[in-house]
């Protein structure tokens, strides 16, 4: 069982965070030390795998700010710094079991981004509280939860990147068809000017037949590959609209077969006095 009392180390100097009680699918942090505040941790979807919930996201703020965006006075901030600062962090596993972790964004209250130095605190902070709540007894609940809260907005994603998928590829394949047709007529429009110049020479035939931009030749030469790339286009299409279409079905799937456990939320290991802290999601 992990201590619900983390010290981190971070070039701001050390910051000690405090797990209070499980929320839900939520795990809660108050800052203490360099650092004041509180972070907020939850599961979340594998970055390349919509269906897989099986990623961490920590938070900087009291509330999960994929949801809600929390006001600028609660926004962690370091010693001696007046501004709260706005990120999130997601920790995952890659293919080959390694962790890995995705920053998104920190920006200030105001809109100004980090120095170098308080980014690598909040960053910091951030990996620290989201691989704490990793190594948790209830990770499988929390994650279990957090995919039953995220469904319904990632089948409405999912559903609707499906048929902009097929709609892009029905467009390459259009475009594919057509161009067999352009190519031709671009094909025998070079030959006539080609024969025009054999029977009387001019400079502005050999303009329309070089290798220049907007002339016959250069038309020819795109008119070659731009339906071979269309179809390449419309199967990279096709395979992304088939892969949301597999991760929607997953989902569903999941939904039918697990239901969130409404058994009373345990406390996290330990802390009977710790602060609870709400944590961002950005």
């Amino acid at each position: 069982m992990t201590s619900p009392s983390l010290t981190i180390d971070t070039p701001a100097g050390t910051v000690r965070a405090t797990a209070g009680l499980r929320q839900a699918d939520a795990v809660v942090f108050e800052l203490g030390g360099a650092m004041r505040g509180s972070v907020h941790v939850t599961g979340t979807h594998h970055p390349h795998h919509w269906d897989q919930f099986t990623a961490v996201r920590a938070c900087l703020g009291p509330v999960n700010a994929f949801e809600t965006t929390a006001p600028d006075d609660d926004l962690p901030r370091l010693a001696r710094i007046r501004s709260g600062y706005r990120g999130s962090l997601t920790l995952y596993d890659d293919d080959t079991h390694r962790p890995q972790v995705t920053v998104y964004p920190m920006e200030s209250a105001g809109g100004h981004e980090p120095s170098e130095k308080t980014a690598a605190a909040l960053t910091a902070v951030l990996r620290a509280c989201a691989a704490h709540v990793a190594q948790r007894d209830d990770l499988p609940e929390i994650l279990n939860l957090s995919r039953h809260r995220d469904t319904p907005a990632l089948l409405r994603f999912l559903t609707w990147s499906t048929a902009h998928h097929q709609a892009e590829a029905a467009r390459y394949e259009r475009e594919a068809r057509a161009a067999h047709p352009a190519r031709r007529a671009a094909v025998a429009a070079w030959w006539t000017a080609a024969r025009w110049l054999t029977a009387s020479p001019h400079p502005v035939l050999l303009l329309m037949l070089a290798d220049l931009p907007s002339s016959l030749a250069r038309t020819v030469d795109v008119k070659q590959w731009w339906a071979p790339y269309c179809l390449t286009e419309a199967t990279r299409e096709h395979e992304h609209a088939r892969r949301n279409q597999a991760e929607a079905d997953s989902l569903r799937a999941q939904q039918r077969s697990r239901r969130p456990s409404r058994s009373p939320q345990p406390a996290a290991h330990g802390a009977p006095h710790a602060a609870r802290l709400e944590l961002e999601m950005s």
